[in-house]
């Protein structure tokens, strides 16, 4: 094993409570943050599978983020200006890492390539890396490879990119969707439980849902498994 490509949204960064604390400070405490946090994130994937899908070109997250906020904003009947919508559309720029993401990343990547295979653009990986002091040795994802998970290609032409073969590499996700696209594609797999990523209710992704290679509570949990 070289590399370790990790999902960010909800494995190694808690999106939810992230966002929801931006929304509130932009929107007002009469708004339920973490509802329209919820409602965000439920276009993640509808505004991505048109890409997928072919009917639109490659677009960045970013942008995507923005075309869904402003659908939010008008369901929650909430007007902002231009800046202030800027400024909360970057809030995933900006999102708060769980406890165990930054020690155990810097674990691994004494012994490994540690790098996001996200379907986030590079400056907003970036961004969020500064913010949260996440260690990675790159920044890979949708954006340089033009596809968006789980499309085989992100996954092979991110291990294209770093030199290494499929069968070099490690997908690290708290989702078992992710894992399984990724083991179609001959990468060994470590599910990270993140049984809050939705909230108190959450009911999806609670527990590993196959025989992954690893199967861990958290990234630190996950480097001592390694050897780190």
């Amino acid at each position: 094993m070289k590399a370790l490509l990790f999902d960010v949204f909800g494995t190694v960064v808690d999106w939810r409570t992230s966002v929801a604390r931006e929304v509130e400070s932009v929107c007002g405490s009469d708004v339920d943050s973490h509802a329209f946090a919820d409602r965000w994130r439920s276009l993640y994937q509808p505004a991505m599978e048109q890409v997928r899908s072919g009917s639109r070109p490659f677009t960045r997250l970013d942008v995507l983020h923005l075309e869904s906020l402003r659908v939010v904003l008008s369901e929650f009947d909430v007007r902002l200006d231009d800046s202030d919508v800027a400024s909360l559309n970057h809030a995933w720029h900006r999102l708060d890492p769980w406890p165990d993401s930054v020690p155990g990343l810097t674990r691994l990547r004494t012994e490994f390539i540690v790098a996001p295979l996200s379907n986030g653009n590079i400056s907003l990986l970036l961004d969020m890396a500064k913010n949260a002091g996440l260690p990675w040795d790159a920044i890979l994802g949708a954006e340089p490879v033009q596809a968006y998970k789980p499309m085989p290609d992100a996954y092979l032409r991110t291990a294209d990119i770093l030199g290494v073969e499929p069968s070099e590499c490690m997908m690290v996700a708290a989702h078992n969707s992710d894992l399984a696209a990724s083991a179609d594609c001959g990468f060994a797999t470590a599910f990270v439980a993140r049984p809050l990523e939705h909230g108190p209710s959450q009911t999806a992704d609670l527990v590993a849902e196959s025989d992954w290679t690893y199967s861990v509570d958290s990234i630190d949990s996950l480097a001592t498994q390694l050897g780190c």
